[in-house]
């Protein structure tokens, strides 16, 4: 009943992501790539590919570089929840904190219904103004997000008007130090413009509607410097009659080993997914940055 992805597109962005990888790498060994931002203002890599957390991206961009520095990130997560495994590759490149550029590869076991849907995402972030730690407002920065299926065939099965689509999204982040019982809390808010269902593996648009307005927020508090807890949420369009969709949500923790190492956890609810209700469960990632 499922079509297998394409062979073609697997090599073509396995290509693309190993490339991706050794630029970084490349870029990691020159002097002015040590990265001197303070440890964690990088976040982690979201599903997407974008610095942020889990879910969603934040305003921060990726690595620990600073604004004369060039940095490099590559992550690997997965996510599992009743009926469905989601395993996400992903590689960044900061360049003078100014602007991020991502891609990465989703793959979206269907564990009870049988085959697999893929995604591959190319993204660009710009920081528009101000630093997460000391500007009063905080981060700014704006984003987009390329998405394109690995194979169509069921997300067109199921209504979805495109196999391809492009988000944009306007971040802020800001840093609130000793706001709680001495602790340092993390905010952050996101608006994207997207017609992604499910965040594209089943398309984009539908019957029920196209482009949209969605918000997506965060907070997190910081135990000790290196380890924080918070929780996100995300809200979704809802283009399909046959695929309800809800919003997702998460509550998290992360520990940054140095400014190299980070290892992120999380309890997902992502509610009905493609008719199969309540799907709930862990997620693991791990992170690298040079």
């Amino acid at each position: 009943m499922f079509s297998p992805p394409h062979s073609t597109s697997r090599h073509s962005f396995s290509g693309c992501l190993a490339s991706c990888l050794a630029v970084c790498l490349a870029f990691a060994a020159t002097p002015s790539s040590a990265g001197s931002r303070i440890l964690g203002t990088g976040g982690v890599s979201a599903i997407e590919g974008a610095a942020g957390g889990g879910l969603s991206p934040w305003a921060v961009l990726s690595s620990t570089a600073s604004d004369q520095e060039i940095g490099a990130t590559a992550a690997a997560t997965r996510a599992w929840v009743d009926d469905y495994r989601l395993t996400v590759t992903g590689a960044s490149l900061n360049v003078y904190d100014r602007v991020e550029v991502s891609v990465a590869r989703q793959t979206l076991d269907l564990e009870t219904l049988g085959g697999e849907l893929g995604q591959d995402i190319y993204g660009a972030k710009v920081r528009l103004l101000g630093d997460v730690l000391y500007h009063p407002w905080g981060i700014w920065s704006f984003g987009v997000q390329h998405k394109r299926l690995v194979d169509g065939t069921i997300p067109t099965a199921l209504g979805a008007d495109e196999t391809s689509g492009t988000d944009v999204y306007l971040s802020g982040s800001k840093l609130l130090f000793s706001a709680v019982a001495g602790r340092n809390v993390l905010l952050n808010a996101t608006l994207r413009n997207t017609d992604a269902n499910q965040g594209g593996l089943l398309g984009f648009g539908g019957d029920q509607g196209g482009r949209s307005w969605v918000a997506e927020g965060s907070v997190g508090v910081f135990i000790t410097p290196q380890w924080i807890v918070g929780a996100e949420y995300r809200q979704k369009p809802d283009n399909l009659s046959v695929a309800e969709e809800d919003d997702w949500q998460s509550l998290y923790t992360a520990y940054f080993f140095n400014k190299h190492l980070s290892l992120t956890g999380a309890w997902l609810d992502l509610g009905d997914i493609a008719g199969l209700p309540s799907q709930r469960g862990g997620y693991l990632s791990l992170q690298a940055a040079f």
